[in-house]
């Protein structure tokens, strides 16, 4: 497409581009082979009438309450999804931070065609008992190839709760072992544990942060403290949760007090330990969010993770990092964790959403002794498998954790630069890479934006009480930044 005619359509768009409209219009010429469109257009308001009647036909079969609008995935491309009403939205949530390449990526595309990968779209195994032949070399050429740093162990799973629940079956696993030093159980201990009781079912229990969140099986949610949805009508174990430090912003203004506070969460941890040591109930690890996302993006720095690893080790208990949102590269880093300069590797690292497939890595004394003790009909899907070997290779072939840092450190400073025009409306941007958030003054004031941002061709999501969080892809560019930063300040300066 010639740069006049180029030129010309990004004119003629219906929503304000302001000054990015020669970065947009160079940069999709560019873009092209990924049929990314030029911009939001909108036709009606969201969710549109052809969605309403969706949620109202699916309502009649399940409870549809949490559906935005119903999506034409066909015309979906790149960082832009379309609804079934023709809206085409800057998409900023990206299926709730899981999609890695954007959408209808051709590599995604090719794999799916490759005849030598239709066995594993056709036949779901029981990955446990019949893996296919090609099983091993898939891990290694996915999953291993990006492992975190020190662990060379992986297992997969599903989702992401259940890559978090039975990376705690793992910790307790091995907290018993040494219980027992690394004797095998007793008959007692096996029958017993299969009435609920000891000692085949020990007093064992994870440690977790006000704010987390988790998954939404039992163990998971045991560790999950977030909104009243999750919780409300299940029972939960008795286990301690910890405060996750509240920092102040801008970080480089309030360094002794930030630092202060996260001393006294450590404290609170090595507090909740002993607190139930003394009440019977042994802590067999900790587990931790690098960023609290569903809690309202809270960070924390690497002086806090540092010193949770301190607390495990001098307690010889486990530290379960949950990297299911933060994986895959949001942080300029493929894992999250790599930015605390941890001297040791953690003990468990779970992962899914942009990963395509669920699991956990691990330390080789996490892994199980016996066979069936992780395991269930699938643990995993090597369809997903397949898919997550193209995410691999185009991550490294296009370089995309640099242009992840780079488009992340733009992005940190528009939403600054925002902020400070704004001062009455946003509060402590903050980021990671391109994994972001901002504050409002209230629940109220950040829905109403997200709906408008929404009618205007931005969708993005919420987290905690009053912030919205920014997850887009990692082909994510600097001149989509500057569409995002337009339309947010006209709803900026139009808010009533």
């Amino acid at each position: 497409m010639a740069l006049s005619r180029v030129l010309n359509r990004v004119r003629n768009l219906p929503l304000s581009m302001g000054h990015a409209r020669e970065r947009v219009a160079l940069a999709q010429v560019q873009q092209d082979d990924l049929g990314e469109p030029f911009g939001p257009f909108m036709k009606t308001e969201v969710p549109g009438p052809i969605s309403r009647q969706l949620i109202e036909e699916l309502g009649q079969i399940q409870n549809s309450q949490a559906v935005q609008f119903f999506v034409d995935y066909e015309s979906s491309h790149g960082n832009y999804i379309v609804d079934v009403d023709g809206n085409t939205m800057l998409d900023l949530f990206t299926q709730i931070s899981s999609v890695p390449l954007g959408y209808n990526h051709p590599s995604m595309e090719a794999a799916l065609r490759d005849p030598h990968n239709m066995s594993a779209f056709v036949n779901r195994p029981a990955l446990s008992c019949f893996p296919p032949k090609d099983w091993a070399r898939r891990l290694q050429s996915a999953l291993l190839s990006v492992a975190p740093p020190g662990l060379s162990q992986v297992q997969t799973m599903a989702c992401g709760t259940c890559s978090v629940e039975h990376g705690q079956k793992a910790l307790f696993m091995n907290y018993q072992r040494r219980m027992r030093n690394y004797e095998p159980p007793t008959d007692t201990d096996l029958t017993s544990s299969v009435m609920n009781e000891a000692p085949g079912s020990p007093p064992l229990a994870i440690l977790s942060f006000k704010g987390a969140f988790h998954g939404r099986t039992m163990g998971a949610l045991g560790c999950s403290h977030t909104r009243w949805h999750h919780k409300l009508d299940f029972p939960a174990p008795d286990w301690p949760i910890a405060s996750f430090p509240a920092l102040k912003y801008p970080l480089e203004d309030f360094v002794r007090e930030n630092r202060a506070e996260e001393d006294r969460c450590l404290a609170e941890v090595r507090d909740k330990i002993e607190m139930y040591r003394r009440k019977g109930v042994f802590v067999a690890g900790i587990i931790v969010e690098p960023i609290q996302a569903e809690g309202g993006d809270n960070h924390a720095t690497a002086h806090f993770f540092q010193g949770l690893q301190d607390i495990t080790e001098e307690h010889e208990i486990g530290l379960q990092i949950d990297e299911v949102q933060t994986g895959c590269g949001g942080t300029g880093k493929f894992w999250a964790f790599e930015h605390w300069n941890l001297r040791n590797p953690p003990d468990i690292v779970a992962f899914s959403k942009k990963m395509q497939t669920g699991g956990f890595y691990y330390k080789n004394e996490y892994e199980a002794q016996e066979p069936y003790r992780i395991f269930n009909t699938w643990v995993g899907d090597p369809a997903k498998v397949v898919m997550l070997e193209q995410v691999v290779r185009v991550i490294k072939e296009q370089d995309l954790l640099e242009n992840t840092k780079k488009t992340g450190n733009y992005l940190q400073s528009m939403l600054l630069n925002l902020q400070r025009e704004f001062p009455n409306m946003l509060s402590k941007a903050r980021g990671i890479g391109t994994f972001c958030a901002i504050d409002f003054p209230s629940t109220e004031v950040r829905d109403k934006v997200v709906l408008n941002l929404k009618n205007r061709g931005v969708h993005l999501g919420a987290c905690g009480t009053h912030s919205i969080r920014l997850r887009p892809t990692l082909i994510f560019q600097q001149h989509h930044v500057d569409i995002l930063m337009d339309i947010f300040q006209a709803v900026l300066r139009d808010f009533k």
